[in-house]
This record gives structure tokens, sequence and C-alpha cells, in this order.
């Protein structure tokens, strides 16, 4: 991809009134999203992620974008985009967290289904899990609360 067709992005965006778009072409993949609240409607979209795809199949690294809570010394984990939650890698497999357990950074804490596509979603932020805010097997918005996570 070149500059010229990232520019066509970033309009059709604006055009449309998109917060992120996505797109893969010719084995690349480029993830555009823009910064800031939506007040903010005016500002430029970043590159959030851009990388290679192997045949073996798309590497998800989904950027988690943890928020302060300002009422309390925790953190919201927001989901990364529109799909089904998982808190397993399986139906009768153990779920990768629970309330109360310390979770690392690069920790998977749960995997959102997009379009048949499994995507496992990494902590970025390491801590204790205060609360899980959706069940199993739940449909989640892009920018929904899923996790409270007090930082240690």
């Amino acid at each position: 991809m070149n500059v010229k067709e990232i520019k066509e992005m970033i309009n059709l965006m604006n055009d449309n009134g998109l917060l992120e778009l996505e797109i893969e072409k010719d084995g690349m993949r480029i993830r555009l999203k823009k910064s800031g609240s939506l007040a903010e409607h005016a500002g430029s979209p970043i590159i959030v992620e851009r990388e290679k795809i192997t045949p073996a199949g798309p590497q998800t690294k989904m950027a988690l974008e943890p928020v302060e809570k300002s009422a309390t010394n925790t953190i919201e984990i927001k989901a990364p985009m529109v799909g089904t939650f998982y808190r397993a890698p399986s139906p009768k497999g153990p779920p990768f967290i629970e309330a109360g357990q310390v979770i690392e950074v690069g920790q998977v804490i749960c995997i959102i289904e997009a379009m048949k596509l499994m995507n496992e979603i990494k902590s970025e932020i390491k801590g204790k899990v205060v609360e899980i805010l959706v069940d199993n097997a739940e449909p989640v918005e892009f920018g929904q609360s899923m996790l409270l996570i007090e930082p240690v």
C-alpha cells in the first residue's frame, strides 16, 4: 500500500463518519483508528497496526485501550472490536481468567469471535481482575467495557 491509498482510506473514514477501518490487500493488513474522544471527529486517524499476513492465517494483535475509571483505582479493558465474547478457548475448557486472579502483560484474557475468526485478546497491563463485566458468549460492541483491572 502506498501513501495515496492510505490517504484515500482516511478520506473514506472522514466522509462516512467512521472511527476505525481495517483493510487487507496484497497480503498486507492496515488498521486505521481515530484518536481522541467522539467529540473530536475532525482529528486525523492514526495507524494502529500494520502487519504481514502469513499463508498460515492472520496473526491477531489487537490493541486494548485501558481507560482509567475516575471513581476508583481500576482500569476498564474495552472491546477492541465488535463480536462475541468468550471466556474460554472451548465450551468445556477452563476460562482464561477469573475474578481475583492476577494477570500478566501479554496473557490471553478472552477471545472475541468476529466474522468466524477467533481473535485472542491479550492484556496490556499487569493487575488483579476485579470484575468480568461480560457474560460468556455475549455479543460485545467496539469500546464496550469487558473487564475491570486493579493495577499491581
